[in-house]
């Protein structure tokens, strides 16, 4: 019996990699943006398509578009080393926070334990609500507007934000909690 006992756990450990990391749950139907830093999920079952490097703005390393009669109505975006003497996932997200915007709401901040590397685990999520500018292919000005970023540090201390933002009601709850546990840091 005490056999089995060791064998199972040996067994377990060999699986899980020692306890080193782990990957987030990319949902079905979803696509994933890969980047030296982390991975992240985004709706490709709801027409997000993944943009070429040559297409999306230098200060992103990864980006996924929704677009809709010519208007970006989804977007998932990864930004790496946006910030300078940033430690923790405290200090991402308050500089992440920062770039939301004036004239958005922050609806809920709260702690999140990301799948991957240990050390890079601990981030910190902002959900938010602000309006469409109707600027640079956006939906109409005053559209209501949903977003969710999760900002943290990786495992080489090079800090990263992760923004998901969709016309409000576009993607439900659980959407926006898959988006978040899709994300694994490296």
């Amino acid at each position: 019996m005490l056999g089995a006992a060791v064998a199972a756990a040996i067994g377990l450990t060999l699986l899980t990699g020692c306890g080193s990391s782990d990957a987030g749950a990319v949902p079905d139907g979803w696509g994933k943006l890969d980047t030296k830093s982390l991975s992240v999920g985004y709706p490709k079952d709801k027409g997000y398509k993944e943009q070429s490097a040559a297409d999306r703005s230098r200060s992103n390393a990864a980006v996924a578009l929704k677009a809709e009669g010519g208007l970006r109505t989804g977007m998932v975006s990864v930004q790496l080393d946006f910030a300078t003497g940033v430690d923790d996932a405290g200090e991402a997200a308050a500089a992440a926070g920062a770039g939301i915007g004036l004239g958005a709401t922050r609806k809920a901040t709260s702690d999140v334990r990301l799948a991957g590397e240990e050390s890079a685990r601990d981030a910190r999520r902002i959900d938010y609500e602000f309006t469409s500018s109707g600027k640079e292919q956006t939906p109409a000005s005053g559209t209501p507007m949903t977003g969710v970023v999760v900002a943290g540090v990786d495992s080489k201390d090079v800090p990263f934000a992760i923004r998901i933002n969709a016309v409000k009601g576009s993607l439900s709850a659980k959407d926006l909690d898959a988006f978040v546990g899709s994300i694994t840091v490296k």
